[in-house]
């Protein structure tokens, strides 16, 4: 059983992959089948997906591991008090995995697969709501929310997150008001070696910028739809340092279609709608396809999973199934997770609607 116990472990916390981006021969999806792996009772809005396993952030302060192998599970738990907050932000490094709770308090965990964890940070206030986090590397990391102040809510660790302080506004681009973010898919960082984006949303709809782990900060406007609590980016990816893409709208009016995805060819300091008055609306996530060239985009949402082949130009839906989020092993393989489960999802060439498989 030792013996076992020490295998299953090495399994499990080996290195996620990081997906190389050669610029493969091009493909086009036209069909997805869909495996779901696991039910919960639990909404799950934070995934992220390794060679080897699974790791997952839930309501209910519940958190958990699967093996990719065999889709089994290894470690499904509850952090008794957080069981009434909802972990949309996580990350890990090689050495351990990170939940963090949205709303009041703001909970850090550094967590692993049996059902150990330590307190790293913690915050108290009427106004914390923690969105989304990331690891640069194994020692550097960041998570961001809504303001408490004038400035967005930005968290740094430098020893692998054992310790987070919060960055304090002099050192931030000011808000304007009413903006602030969406823990819809703890996608609104993305991460390209020291590069670091973060997406706005609300009454206005920004990027955040530092080239430098967060030492120093610019913000870029964009031509996303804004002006509510309920419109802006929900979801930034950036495929290299100078593509990125960002998807959103307005999530009480999901079939709107307008001023709701752009793209970036110079780092964030511009941006381009895209598909304009074309679907798909709201989406809740966005990803490059890996080895596409920043060609093949994917994303998802409570209406279904988009796809386009031409740098989002174009789209077409390959199925209705309702997800949050989603995270890739490889060019065809992804995860996704929404309301009740996580799923396995295969995407296919020169295929046909009459080859989904749902279950």
């Amino acid at each position: 059983m030792k013996y076992l116990i020490s295998i299953l472990f090495l399994f499990l916390f080996w290195g996620c992959v990081n997906v190389s981006q050669n610029d493969n021969s091009l493909k086009d999806f036209n069909a997805v089948k869909i495996e779901t792996i696991i039910k919960r009772p639990e909404s799950i809005r934070a995934l992220h997906v390794c060679e080897n396993h699974i790791f997952y952030g839930a309501s209910g302060g519940e958190f958990g591991y699967l093996n990719t192998a065999d889709n089994s599970v290894a470690y499904i738990g509850q952090v008794q008090e957080a069981k009434d907050l909802e972990f949309r932000a996580i990350s890990r490094t090689k050495e351990a995995d990170y939940i963090l709770s949205a709303g009041n308090p703001a909970l850090l965990y550094k967590v692993n697969y049996f059902g150990k964890r330590k307190l790293s940070y913690k915050e108290e206030g009427e106004k914390v709501f923690y969105d989304a986090m990331a690891f640069y590397d194994d020692l550097n990391g960041i998570a961001m929310g809504d303001p408490t102040k004038d400035c967005i809510s930005i968290l740094i660790t430098k020893d692998g997150g054992e310790n987070w302080e919060k960055v304090p506004c002099e050192k931030l681009p000011s808000i304007i008001e009413g903006e602030a973010a969406f823990a819809a898919s703890n996608t609104n960082i993305s991460i390209v070696e020291d590069k670091v984006w973060i997406a706005t949303g609300g009454k206005t709809s920004r990027i955040y910028f530092s080239e430098n782990m967060g030492e120093s900060w610019e913000v870029y406007e964009t031509p996303i739809i804004s002006g509510k609590s309920t419109t802006g980016i929900y979801s930034i990816d950036f495929y290299n340092e100078s593509t990125g893409i960002v998807i959103g709208g307005d999530y009480t009016n999901p079939d709107g279609k307008q001023q709701n995805k752009a793209i970036t060819k110079d780092g964030g300091k511009t941006w381009k709608i895209i598909a304009e008055g074309e679907k798909p609306g709201y989406k809740s996530c966005i990803k490059f396809v890996p080895n596409s060239n920043a060609r093949e985009i994917v994303a998802v949402g409570f209406t279904g999973i988009s796809y386009s082949s031409d740098y989002g130009r174009s789209w077409k839906q390959l199925s209705e199934e309702p997800f949050y989020t989603i995270s890739f092993l490889n060019d065809y393989t992804a995860y996704a997770a929404g309301k009740g489960r996580i799923a396995k999802l295969v995407f296919i060439e020169n295929g046909s609607k009459q080859e989904v498989l749902s279950h």
